[in-house]
């Protein structure tokens, strides 16, 4: 029976969700498998991967054949290091101890490097928020300004109408005052 490692679409229009399943060759994507080894999401950034390293590696060590992308997945996991360096124990280039110290040594890196990707969204995350609060903030200044501008327009409009009234009322007051003393 010929085997592959491949993936196994679920999830919703739009949103697709994997399943990393062990199927013989001709069976249908979605159809009967072996064994679900893992699943891979590639919505998230940088895509979330759970995988059985321990069963995927047996797998691939048996021979079972994964397609492209599951091969990609289990290369960035670290899969085929590991079978990479098994390998060397077998030939007797190094001990077991010497290889989980290289594989412990580049998943560190890799951790480190993922880490520092998702500090890297989040910070430019909060500069983006930050710099719209800060636009937001000088679009109501200057709101605020012409508000402010046209009260003060509108007070003194107020304050001259009231003024020329007073006027008026003095000076017709004055006239008043004078007409009865000439009569």
């Amino acid at each position: 029976m010929a085997t592959k490692i491949r993936l196994q679409r679920g999830g919703r229009k739009g949103y697709a969700f994997y399943s990393i399943v062990i199927a013989d060759v001709r069976a249908p994507r979605d159809g009967k498998f072996t064994e679900k080894i893992g699943t891979y999401n590639p919505n998230t950034n940088p895509a979330t991967v759970d995988l059985n390293f321990d069963r995927a590696l047996y797998w691939v060590e048996t021979g079972a054949q994964p397609t492209d992308t599951v091969r990609n997945i289990l290369s960035r996991e670290g899969v085929y290091l590991m079978k990479h360096l098994r390998g060397g124990v077998k030939k007797g280039a190094f001990d077991e101890a010497t290889a989980q110290k290289k594989f412990d040594a580049w998943k560190a890196d890799k951790v480190k490097g993922l880490d520092s990707i998702r500090e890297k969204d989040e910070k430019a995350k909060k500069e983006a928020y930050a710099k719209g609060i800060e636009a937001e903030k000088k679009v109501n200044e200057t709101i605020a300004k012409k508000v402010a501008d046209k009260k003060a327009a509108a007070l003194a409009a107020k304050a001259e109408a009231e003024a020329q009234k007073a006027a008026e009322e003095s000076a017709a007051e004055a006239n008043a005052g004078e007409a009865p003393a000439e009569a």
